[in-house]
């Protein structure tokens, strides 16, 4: 072997094959994975292409949590000559690998490339470490099918468990906050599932809730302040609808709620979403004295007044953005808050239709 690079590494084995991990300092990468230039068919790739647009999302997501980023290990396979030497009897040695062989990423080549960016922005992540699994080539084939292997049984997050678990997301905190004060919400919030069955011991998802309380404050901070307006919003909604406080006190049952009622919909919670923002956005006016008339609303699916709203005329419900905007312009009439022109316009359009 003539000139080559020599890693620190653990060996370790699987399905007969030796692997090799090793850390790799950052400065590193663009040498062992030089940039793909050319485009290849899809057949001839061990890879899929990279997405371009991923590639800023990841590249803020280091730079703005410099001190408490953190990602797994990339995947390589070796093209080339190399040999691992044990420092003692064991699995802890030196893997030395000729500099003219060709290191192809199995996985995770848009966090290699949003790490090479970064760099670019703040020269001290060159010092910093990534965890590398070095595999030996064992062609194109064998390639692609680590590729397919790493990648089709990883399963997504649901965003409700992934809303649950981020700290840094200030409205996720600030609805984890809110849903754990009121006790509708706390005893029926999935806080893991972003879909639920019909048979579901709760009503609502967590991210159904940060979803609506996204459109409260139209963006992506919130202060305290904010989260004590949420807290009383919510607070205030949840105490003015009689039949979740029916459910919650066991006089009506959840499946006739999610049966017959139209406020266990996720258009009824974005639609308050919606009402929220108005709130937010007039704070003369108040809260308590309009929410206090959502105990007059009939929310029962057999209300003619949601049918092109909430429900199609087929039963089904809609979910669109339009369908939202006017539920919630229904309800905005129904407890006397005044709709804007945009909101003017869609109701005299629904009425022609009509």
């Amino acid at each position: 072997m003539n000139f080559s690079y020599r890693f620190p590494a653990v060996r370790g084995l699987q399905a007969g094959r030796e692997y090799y991990i090793s850390m790799v300092p950052l400065k590193l990468l663009p040498r062992l994975f030089p940039a793909e230039e050319e485009i290849v068919l899809p057949e001839f790739r061990a890879q899929r292409r990279i997405n371009e647009a991923r590639i800023p999302e990841i590249k803020q997501y280091i730079l703005n949590n410099r001190d408490t980023y953190v990602f797994s290990a990339l995947s390589a396979s070796i093209d080339g000559d190399f040999a691992f030497s044990e420092i003692t009897n064991g699995d802890v040695g030196i893997l030395e690998v000729d500099m003219e062989s060709v290191f192809l990423i199995n996985d995770g080549q848009h966090r290699k490339a949003a790490i090479l960016a970064a760099m670019e922005e703040d020269e001290s992540l060159e010092k910093e470490t990534i965890s590398i699994v070095f595999f030996a080539d064992e062609g194109l084939t064998r390639s692609q099918q680590m590729f397919t292997d790493l990648n089709k049984h990883a399963v997504k997050t649901s965003n409700s468990l992934a809303t649950l678990y981020d700290a840094r997301d200030e409205i996720a905190v600030a609805t984890k906050t809110i849903i754990d004060a009121i006790p509708f919400f706390k005893r029926f919030t999935d806080k893991e599932r972003d879909i639920l069955g019909k048979n579901s011991s709760n009503l609502f998802t967590l991210n159904m809730i940060y979803k609506a309380n996204q459109k409260i404050l139209h963006g992506d901070s919130c202060t305290a302040d904010d989260t004590e307006f949420l807290l009383q919003f919510w607070t205030l909604v949840a105490d003015n609808i009689t039949e979740w406080q029916e459910v919650l006190n066991k006089t009506l049952t959840k499946k006739a709620l999610r049966e017959n009622y139209i406020v266990a919909l996720a258009i009824t919670i974005s639609a308050f979403g919606k009402l929220g923002r108005y709130f937010y956005d007039h704070r003369e006016c108040s809260m308590e004295k309009h929410l206090q008339k959502l105990r007059d609303i009939d929310w029962l699916r057999s209300n003619n007044a949601w049918i092109g709203r909430s429900i199609r005329e087929n039963g089904k419900v809609l979910n669109s953005e339009e369908a939202i905007a006017l539920t919630c312009s229904l309800v905005k009439k129904e407890i006397g808050v005044p709709l804007s022109k945009d909101e003017q316009q869609k109701e005299k359009l629904l009425s022609e239709k009509k």
